[in-house]
């Protein structure tokens, strides 16, 4: 039984079984952010204009940072005794104060806000000096945020009696240090010794994105309480709503139902784009209510058209750069797709708009709401399995990894990939003659569509510059330039005629001029002919999608040693007459003293597949002729270098033949183990293969 008046800090460590729920007294901390939120919202919603953005933006950023700094401490450090709630209470007293000044600092008053502020940062300081003393196993990593949020802390008090404009220096300042804290390579370091929970990590997160997302709710309904219902204000208010259900739909269908991935900083990218992402909601809020009372039938008010677009717009890329550090694994959609979907989305939103004040209110508000709502139609047509946020971290509950982890996870992905020796690009090829190496057209397919888009942009505008350069050598030549003699005019010019434009204000009138243009039309249909032909020649190339298991495995089936290993078919479209050939690499010394590699093919059980859809489990028995038969004893020979199964098959998709290769290296066999069962049965009828489970193996003695 622990006191109740006061007992020691518990530090949690995350591991499978042992999450750390969200407490009822943080879910009370919440609370306090419901009223500041409806504080900052109202306040935002007197001064649309892009002053007063800017000033909910940065009153936004310490109010969530402070949310973030205590929820990353409960996170980590579980205590609940008398001190420890009072404290908290005296934050959030604090942050009352903070909601209650919100008005002022928009009138251009600071002080009350900063000062609240601070005494909020100081609290946070006093339970770290508290966790400090009572778990010194973390006194470096605690140590280090204690000493940068008090700096951040003075500066935060010291800014509240600057002057304008001062004042916004030293603002900028406190609030770098403050969010600079947990950022530093040091700070990361010892971060990842003693990692937060990724489940109560990101449960807290939704909440918030849940107490932001309901603010819509909250003022939607109360303006048409106070106006009265009508069918006109009816329409706009679903037409609004629906933005809100749809990013609601949005992040927990996609962000809480994602993993975050094992990339540099991806944790804290991850944190941190959640603070435009929830600012921008609250202020949809705002716009959505406004949008809610336009008229119908005339063009909504500019300020709040360019509030809702510019709010949404950002929403929707700061969860495209959430997209881009998680992988879902529940989706057909690939993770790339995911962001351009975003990206390409809130780009949209921000070009309606100017266009807005072409157009009805309600075809205006309509047609937020039908990108937003399309995503989700998109999501669910190609995620058709229902996301689980609590399996996709179950395999890292430490949201940080160590120095030692990464190395690790860095050196089986090597292996994975077949990097090292067996990957060609690390080959140095030397003294090939000139006429046999490799060309242009060889490298742009080989490339990645970034690098080719890049070649052909410059190619371009080194073309049009070439150009525009000759045709001042003879500017009289070109009607139009003779008065200007620009460079820009000259390449504006070149750019009509390579592309066939021709506006009609620039026209060539020399003979000098007639012979560049023909030239330059030339160029440019040539040019058009080869890019044509390179992209298509790189859309239309088939890639194999083929996943191989990251372990073979030597046990028993059927009462004999087998290698089993399989391939899965990640597309699961159809690929007929798949064929597999396995051979094994072996060192070898001829009586001569010849060093030579020699190879050897597997015989496997089954080597063609009529149709691979799903996976496919390829089984070799180990027997007399077998290379991994050692003079009786069952194992990996000694002179063993290398094993590579290659797969050919014919995709029926792009209608072309396919290969895909995996390379596995000594530490990859594991003898005494087997594959665990990856297909199952829905209770619908359909089958379904569980890729989380591709890898996994478990121990059978032989």
């Amino acid at each position: 039984m622990l006191n109740r008046w006061f007992h020691p800090i518990h530090l949690h460590s995350p591991e499978p079984g042992s999450e750390r729920r969200v407490g009822w007294l943080e879910l009370f901390y919440d609370l306090i952010y419901v009223a500041t939120l409806i504080r900052m919202g109202d306040a935002l919603s007197h001064h649309a204009d892009l002053e007063g953005v800017l000033t909910f933006a940065g009153l936004f950023l310490p109010i969530w940072f402070t949310w973030t700094g205590y929820t990353f401490y409960s996170n980590r450090f579980v205590v609940d005794d008398f001190g420890h709630r009072a404290m908290t209470f005296v934050q959030m007293a604090a942050i009352g104060g903070m909601a209650v000044t919100v008005g002022d600092v928009f009138e251009g008053d600071f002080r009350n806000f900063f000062l609240f502020y601070t005494g909020a940062r100081v609290v946070l300081v006093l339970l770290y000096a508290r966790a400090w003393r009572q778990v010194p196993e973390t006194g470096r990593l605690v140590g280090r945020f204690a000493v940068g949020f008090t700096v951040g802390a003075v500066l935060w008090a010291i800014s509240a009696f600057v002057p304008t404009p001062w004042v916004l220096v030293v603002w900028a300042l406190a609030m770098g240090i403050d969010l600079s804290v947990p950022l530093g390579r040091k700070a990361r370091e010892l971060t990842s010794r003693f990692p937060p929970d990724v489940l109560h990590m990101t449960e807290r997160y939704g909440l918030l994105t849940l107490i932001v997302l309901g603010e819509s709710f909250v003022k939607v309904l109360g303006y048409v309480a106070d106006k009265g219902l009508t069918p006109g204000k009816a329409v706009m208010a679903v037409l609004a709503l629906a933005i809100t259900v749809s990013l609601w739909w949005i992040y927990f269908d996609d962000v809480a139902g994602s993993r975050i991935k094992r990339i540099r900083l991806a944790p804290f990218i991850w944190i941190y784009s959640h603070l435009p992402m929830t600012m921008a909601i609250t202020a949809v809020g705002v716009a959505i209510k406004k949008a809610a009372g336009m008229d119908p039938f005339v063009p909504g008010d500019e300020a709040y058209r360019w509030l809702l677009c510019g709010m949404l717009g950002l929403a929707l890329l700061s969860v495209g750069v959430i997209d881009a550090v998680t992988e879902r694994r529940a989706s057909e959609l690939s993770d790339r797709a995911r962001v351009n979907t975003r990206v390409a989305s809130g780009v949209l939103v921000l070009l309606l708009a100017p266009a807005g004040a072409y157009m009805d209110a309600w075809v205006f508000v309509g047609l937020l709401s039908a990108i937003c709502l399309l995503q989700v139609f998109l999501d669910l047509a190609l995620s058709p399995m229902a996301a689980d946020a609590h399996e996709a971290h179950h395999e890292h509950p430490a949201m940080v990894e160590t120095p030692e982890q990464r190395a690790a996870r860095e050196a089986r992905e090597a292996r994975a990939k077949g990097l090292s020796r067996f990957d060609l690009k690390n080959w140095v090829r030397k003294g090939q003659p000139s006429e046999l190496r490799s060309d242009l057209y060889f490298h742009l397919m080989r490339a990645s569509w970034g690098q080719v888009f890049v070649w052909v942009i410059v190619a371009y505008l080194l073309v049009n510059v070439l150009f525009a350069a000759m045709y001042l050598l003879d500017p009289s030549g070109v009607e139009g330039l003779e008065h200007t003699q620009s460079f820009l005019h000259a390449f504006s010019f070149s750019v009509q005629t390579i592309s066939t434009i021709g506006y009609g204000t620039m026209a060539p009138l020399s003979d000098y001029a007639h012979t560049l243009v023909a030239i330059e039309a030339l160029t440019g249909l040539l040019g058009v002919a080869l890019v044509t032909g390179l992209v298509f020649a790189k859309a239309s190339k088939a890639h194999a999608k083929v996943l191989f298991s990251d372990n073979p495995v030597i046990t028993r089936y059927h009462g004999k040693p087998t290698l089993m290993f399989r391939a899965g078919n990640a597309r699961g479209n159809d690929v007929v007459e798949a064929t597999m050939r396995v051979a094994v690499l072996l060192n070898d010394v001829s009586p001569e003293g010849v060093k030579m590699r020699r190879i050897y093919d597997l015989e496997l059980t089954r080597s063609m597949q009529p149709l691979f859809a799903l996976s496919w489990t390829l089984f070799h028995t180990i027997d007399e002729t077998s290379p991994f038969w050692c003079d009786g004893e069952i194992g990996v020979p000694d002179n063993f270098f290398g094993m590579i199964a290659i797969l050919t098959g014919h995709d029926g998709t792009y209608g072309q033949t396919i290969h895909a290769r995996k390379v596995y290296e000594r530490d990859d066999l594991l003898l005494g183990h087997r594959m665990v069962d990856i297909v199952e049965q829905l209770p619908d009828g359909r089958m379904m293969i569980d890729y989380n489970r591709f890898h996994q193996t478990e121990e059978a003695p032989l």
